[in-house]
C-alpha cells in the first residue's frame, strides 16, 4: 500500500509540473511566432508603403489572413505591435547611443535631434502606418517610448549639470519638452516637408541650444532666473 501511495503522489506532483511545461512551451512558441509575424508585417510596410492591408501584409510574410488574426485581435494590434518592436529595436537604442557620447554640449544637442530626425526619415513607411491607425493602445506605446527617452535625456542633463554645479530641479520638465517638441516638429515635417532634413535639424538645434544657453546662464536655478533682467534681445544690425 505504501508504494501504491508513492506511485499516486508521484503522479500527482509530476502531473501538474508536466502541465505548466507544456504552458510554458507554448506560450514562448506563441511569443516567438507573434514576434516573427511582426517583423515580417514591419517589413511588409517597408516593401509595399504605409497604406498596406492585412491582405499585403498576409501575402508578403506567406501566411494566410487566418493566421494573422490568430495572433493579433484586429489591425490596430498588429499596428500596436509594429510600433513596439521599432521601438524596441530601432528608435530607443538609436537614441540611447546617442544620448551616451562624449560629445560636447553643442554637438551632443544636434547629435540628438539629428538620431531622431534621420531615425523616423530612414522609416517614413512604418512611421506613417503606425501614425495612420489610431488606437489607445497604440498612442500609449508611443507615448511610453517618449518618456524612455525623456528619462536617458534627463540623466545626461543631470549629471552633465552636476558636475557644474549647477540645480538640477528643472531636468525632468525641460527633458520632456525637448523630446515632445523634437517629436511634434518631426512629426510635421515627416506629413508635410517644406524643407531638407538637414534644415529640420538645423532649426531645432538653433532653438534647442540657445534654451540651453539661457539655462546655464541661470545656473538652472529658478530663483536666478527670476531675479535677472529679461530684456529683449539685440536684432543683428542687418535686421535693424
Amino acid at each position: 500500500m505504501g508504494t501504491d501511495f508513492a506511485i499516486v503522489a508521484q503522479q500527482t506532483n509530476h502531473g501538474p509540473a508536466k502541465t505548466d511545461g507544456r504552458k510554458r512551451r507554448w506560450h514562448q512558441h506563441k511569443v516567438e511566432r507573434r514576434t516573427e509575424l511582426v517583423d515580417g508585417a514591419l517589413e511588409a510596410v517597408r516593401q509595399r508603403g504605409h497604406d498596406v492591408s492585412m491582405d499585403d501584409i498576409a501575402a508578403e510574410i506567406g501566411v494566410s489572413k487566418t493566421v494573422l488574426y490568430r495572433y493579433f485581435v484586429d489591425k490596430n494590434d498588429l499596428t500596436t505591435a509594429v510600433m513596439m518592436r521599432f521601438a524596441q529595436t530601432t528608435l530607443i537604442p538609436n537614441m540611447a547611443a546617442a544620448l551616451s557620447s562624449n560629445m560636447d554640449g553643442f554637438d551632443l544637442t544636434r547629435e540628438i535631434i539629428r538620431v531622431y530626425v534621420d531615425t523616423v526619415a530612414n522609416e517614413p513607411e512604418p512611421y506613417r502606418f503606425v501614425m495612420a491607425n489610431s488606437s489607445a493602445s497604440k498612442n500609449k506605446v508611443i507615448a511610453d517610448s517618449e518618456q524612455i527617452i525623456a528619462r536617458m535625456l534627463a540623466v545626461v542633463l543631470r549629471r552633465r549639470m552636476s558636475r557644474a554645479g549647477m540645480n538640477t530641479g528643472g531636468v525632468e520638465p525641460w527633458a520632456n519638452l525637448i523630446v515632445g517638441g523634437v517629436q511634434l516638429a518631426t512629426h510635421s515635417w515627416i506629413t508635410n516637408p517644406r524643407m531638407t532634413s538637414a534644415e529640420l535639424i538645423d532649426y531645432l538645434t538653433m532653438l534647442c541650444w540657445n534654451a540651453l544657453c539661457g539655462i546655464v546662464e541661470a545656473g538652472g536655478s529658478l530663483s536666478m532666473f527670476n531675479a535677472g533682467p529679461h530684456p529683449s534681445p539685440v536684432l543683428p544690425p542687418t535686421l535693424t
